[in-house]
């Protein structure tokens, strides 16, 4: 790694180094503006006209009527502009303005036993009364200057909204840039397959992320090309084995033992059996199937009567019709693995299809000796054969047919999974995503 990488901001680290630089500057700008605004070394403003009438009502108040004259005096030389005077009674004139903003910044500095009137405006200015307990009047200019900051109006409270609303904006700035790469790079592995059919994990976002993309990338493609070359490999085996084993079937017939006969066509039709069933397992270069609306309820129907017609006790449960989108051949080729299975190890057979909301749900229940807990999820493992109840001889398969059928379930985005089956016998339920709405019929 290079010497200040980190600070890079297409790297994760450098983004989030950027967001918290961000904050601690954001933080120091709030700090230093409520500093700025409530200073304690900052000299107090003068006194207004309405704190300094205030001041004198409260002054001549305390004082005796007869030193009265002599402070007000002293208060008109300190408070020129003030123009405070001693009203007789019925020498002034009140006005109908009871509550301006005048007269509360006069009432803000007295209480409730000094009595505030606005008087007569003369040439433009206000003048405000103040009746003292004693009955005494004074007057003085109360200038209508302006209005006290508000609590929301302040300059500090706007440059603490503007801070809050930056950081939000910052941390949801963030959250996206490093949250969303993360988000999509998920959602594209989640679909990460060997099909073709997905795209490729898109390589944008913070450096890391875009390096891990495009060597994930590079690792599809490799392994996309190992699996073609094993596909082709298998296809040449598969063509090379398929001619001896016709041949030597073909002189199978010319044996004249019957029983070695019928033991030499057995083994050669189980070699072709399984060499079919690996290629189904292993086939990947096939053309994906295309995904139309299926009638799935006539498919299993269709099934359950072909196993019929073979003289197995097969049967189906389930809605008359019921349509949703799927892979037609895939999930005919599944379900008949299951049903293969079955029949190998019950006397009788029921395939069920219930269909409820977004998920369909098919069930393939036997009442052969089922298989133990410890062994079900094994069994979904290719090449894997039951317990001593379900061994294998000319009847049974080679273990791939569940393992058939869960590649399927997995490739319509559902699952396969084994149940027990009340008193005995074995539940394949597999369960796959309802596309479209399913359509229904009694």
């Amino acid at each position: 790694m290079t010497p200040f990488r980190f600070f890079h901001l297409k790297s994760i680290g450098g983004q989030i180094a950027a967001l918290v630089v961000a904050s601690i500057v954001a933080l120091h700008l709030i700090l230093t503006a409520s500093f700025l605004i409530s200073r304690p070394d900052r000299a107090e403003p003068p006194p207004d006209a309405a704190h300094q009438l205030a001041d004198a009502a409260l002054l001549l108040n305390g004082t005796d009527a007869s030193e009265r004259p002599r402070i007000l005096a002293n208060i008109v030389r300190a408070f020129p502009k003030a123009g405070i005077e001693l009203l007789a009674p019925g020498t002034f004139s009140v006005a109908d303005d009871r509550d301006g903003p005048h007269l509360r910044n006069v009432r803000r500095h007295l209480g409730h036993q000094y009595k505030v009137i606005a008087l007569a405006p003369n040439l433009g200015v206000h003048r405000v009364a103040v009746e003292l307990p004693d009955g005494s009047v004074i007057a003085g200019r109360v200038e209508q200057g302006p209005h006290p900051p508000r609590f929301w109006g302040g300059p500090w409270m706007i440059t603490l909204l503007f801070a809050l609303i930056s950081v939000t904006m910052l941390g949801l700035w963030a959250a996206y840039a490093l949250a969303a790469p993360l988000s999509s790079f998920a959602r594209a592995a989640e679909n990460f397959s060997l099909d073709g059919t997905a795209d490729p994990l898109p390589e944008r976002g913070p450096e890391e992320i875009r390096s891990v993309a495009r060597a994930l990338n590079r690792m599809h493609e490799r392994i996309a090309r190992l699996m073609s070359d094993r596909t082709r490999m298998l296809a040449a085996i598969s063509h090379d084995l398929r001619t001896p084993i016709t041949r030597l079937r073909l002189r199978a017939e010319f044996i004249e033992d019957e029983g070695n006969r019928r033991r030499m066509l057995i083994d050669l039709d189980q070699m072709r059996s399984m060499l079919e069933s690996v290629l189904s397992l292993l086939r990947n270069d096939r053309k994906i199937e295309a995904v139309t609306l299926v009638d799935i309820a006539s498919t299993l129907q269709v099934i359950a009567d072909q196993f019929g017609d073979m003289g197995h006790a097969v049967h189906y449960d389930g809605p008359a019709s019921a349509t949703a989108a799927a892979r037609p051949d895939d999930l005919h080729r599944g379900v008949t693995n299951l049903v293969e299975n079955a029949v190998r190890f019950g006397a009788e057979v029921t395939i069920r299809l219930d269909v409820s909301g977004t998920r369909l749900v098919i069930d393939v229940e036997d009442d052969g000796p089922g298989i133990s807990d410890a062994r079900k999820q094994e069994m979904l493992e290719p090449f894997a054969r039951g317990d001593d109840a379900r061994t294998m001889d000319e009847h049974t398969g080679f273990g791939l047919g569940l393992s058939i059928a869960r590649a399927i379930a997995i490739a319509h985005g559902g699952e396969l999974s084994l149940h027990d089956r009340a008193p005995h016998g074995l539940i394949v339920r597999m369960q796959l995503p309802v596309w479209q709405q399913p359509r229904r019929a009694a």
